[in-house]
């Protein structure tokens, strides 16, 4: 059975739903799934999981995300980027990049965020960007994000407007689109996303991403060069080697103790890990749960 997870790049103008599609018919795979929407707007790194692999999608899309975003500063749109209706045209006044930077610190570390209108999250069961196509507006309760990094690069006059290029660094839920029209906002001035480019989720980086045209290169060719073992999925968790005599425990669900297995980093209760065999074949993802006066490993996912 093919298994395993795919750095796919996927290009501007494709959903990441179209990217799914393309491979289940390149691969005849159904069972094939994305971690983490990217915005037809936006290119860059699209895990894509195939096989049992999909069940380790949740574990992707909880790890860190990097782009690379050019934003108008001095236009606003309702949509918060340049596919929507312009709603105002303010301009900006010529800011230094140092002023810009300052600005930008402002929202690094963890901050509250509000989902645009075209987000795929759910009001009432109903995705956001549905009701935003109705012209509807809901109020959306603002959510907790963590900016760990957002560097101006390179800041240059349009006419009355201001490109900016920056490197955004940032936990999973965060809307890009979002933190530029804040920063825009505080800069007094607005600001609308151009361009995204996602360079990195979870252990996934750009310069090893697949284009769709490789992929299918690959295939015609008889190749699998493209697919990742399942472990590749979630490097971002710890790994823990297995010692032999337990791997037939966690093949069969059940905790087991760190006596069982080799050089056991320290951990938080409720933290997870991922469990290999001695020949590095994951096994599966486990959590850290209480035992007596230390703790076990839980299966959380049994891969193997």
């Amino acid at each position: 059975m093919v298994t395993g997870f795919i750095n796919v790049l996927k290009p501007p103008g494709f959903t990441s739903h179209d990217v799914v599609q393309n491979l289940r018919r390149l691969l005849k795979k159904q069972r094939i799934g994305h971690g983490g929407t990217l915005d037809p707007m936006a290119a860059g790194v699209l895990p894509v999981a195939v096989g049992k692999a999909t069940r380790l999608l949740e574990y992707i899309q909880a790890g860190g995300k990097a782009y690379r975003a050019e934003f108008i500063l001095g236009l606003k749109t309702d949509t918060q980027d340049l596919g929507g209706r312009v709603l105002a045209r303010p301009g900006c006044p010529g800011l230094k990049l140092e002023e810009l930077q300052a600005a930008a610190r402002r929202f690094t570390g963890t901050i509250n965020q509000v989902p645009p209108m075209v987000a795929a999250v759910h009001y009432q069961g109903r995705r956001l960007y549905e009701l935003a196509r109705e012209g509807q507006e809901v109020e959306r309760p603002a959510r907790r994000v963590t900016i760990e990094n957002f560097q101006v690069l390179k800041a240059w006059p349009d006419g009355p407007f201001l490109r900016v290029i920056a490197d955004i660094t940032c936990s999973k839920g965060t809307y890009i689109r979002t933190l530029g029209a804040d920063w825009g906002d505080y800069l007094g001035c607005g600001a609308t996303l151009a361009f995204l480019l996602r360079t990195r989720a979870g252990g996934f980086k750009l310069e090893e991403a697949w284009t769709l045209e490789e992929i299918a290169a690959q295939v015609a060719g008889g190749n699998g060069d493209f697919l990742l073992p399942p472990a590749a999925g979630i490097t971002h968790l710890p790994a823990i080697t297995v010692r032999d005599k337990a791997v037939k425990a966690v093949a069969n669900g059940a905790a087991i103790d760190p006596a069982d297995c080799a050089l056991v980093p320290a951990l938080r209760p409720g933290s997870l890990a991922r469990l290999e065999s001695p020949a590095g074949v994951l096994l599966a993802v486990a959590r850290v749960v209480p035992k007596g006066e230390g703790y076990c490993f839980k299966p959380d996912k049994v891969l193997q």
